[in-house]
């Protein structure tokens, strides 16, 4: 019997979806929890490979079973014996044609950025203190829509069989964390004690450079979220790296907008961007 599992995974201390020698993997240890629980020998198929440091949030792999079993009770001892990393959504039955990775139609990835110093965010989100133009961001990532050859974004030595994709959504938000929302941390003024215990009136404003700057972080929390059929891999962290060299003004938009389709190599694009503040954030059949 085939079964769907759905799962999310802290993804900043392991080594990716994949299984790997030598190296803690999200597949490895389920893979072994799940063969322990079964008594049988069990292989996943995961809806597609994360690199090291990125998480997941319902993340979807299938597996076969011999025989049938209340999947309730072994998502419940899943959980108990599983790292705190990793945590199991629902277990379900379901026909033996599904397949997690090659059913899926679309798939989800989400980058976080904050732009101003924030101790609470930087495990998830990557700091980037340049000035940024969002609207010219956006108007680059408006270029990725539609089914193009993404060839340029693909981390050399991929083995896919083709580079061509089609991008179904590709855009910049703000957003405001639950910390600034519900404790204003960001947006005020002053440093005083008694005023930010007490949630009263801000205190004085700092003399210190840049102190007042740095703690005003309005409109500084952003995501990219990106949706298509298929990725390449590294290619959403290529993607917002490149994105970036247009909002810092390092590089013209038509540099940006030529890259698809074109004969441009990995190393004509930007940097890859760090992998801890990836998510994959959706899987849809």
């Amino acid at each position: 019997m085939r079964y769907f599992i759905t799962l999310s995974y802290n993804g900043t201390r392991l080594s990716g979806w994949q299984v790997q020698p030598n190296a803690q993997t999200v597949q490895a240890i389920l893979e072994d929890a799940l063969s322990k629980l079964l008594r049988e020998e069990i292989s996943l198929t995961g809806a597609g490979r994360t690199d090291a440091g990125v998480s997941a949030i319902g993340y979807t792999a299938h597996f076969d079973a011999a025989e049938a079993f209340d999947a309730g009770e072994v998502g419940y001892k899943l959980n108990a014996i599983l790292p705190p990393e990793i945590v199991i959504h629902s277990i379900s039955a379901v026909d033996d044609e599904l397949h997690a990775r090659f059913s899926a139609r679309r798939r989800e990835y989400t980058y976080f950025l904050h732009r101003c110093k924030d101790p609470f965010v930087g495990g998830f989100s990557f700091f980037c203190g340049y000035d940024l133009d969002f609207d010219l961001m956006n108007k680059a990532a408006a270029s990725l829509l539609g089914t193009h050859d993404f060839a340029c974004f693909e981390k050399t030595g991929g083995n896919s069989k083709t580079s061509i994709c089609t991008i179904y959504e590709a855009a910049w938000h703000p957003y405001t964390p639950t910390h600034v929302g519900i404790m204003d941390f960001g947006q005020r003024s002053g440093s005083s004690a008694p005023a930010l215990l007490s949630r009263r009136a801000a205190g004085p404003r700092m003399d210190v450079a840049g102190v007042e700057a740095a703690v005003r972080c309005e409109s500084n929390y952003w995501y990219f979220r990106v949706a298509a059929d298929r990725f390449l891999r590294n290619m959403v962290r290529a993607i917002v790296g490149s994105l970036l060299e247009v909002g810092r003004g390092k590089l013209p938009i038509d540099w940006f907008t030529a890259l698809p389709d074109s004969p441009a190599t990995r190393s004509d694009a930007g940097q890859s961007v760090p992998g801890h503040a990836l998510f994959l954030s959706g899987v849809d059949y």
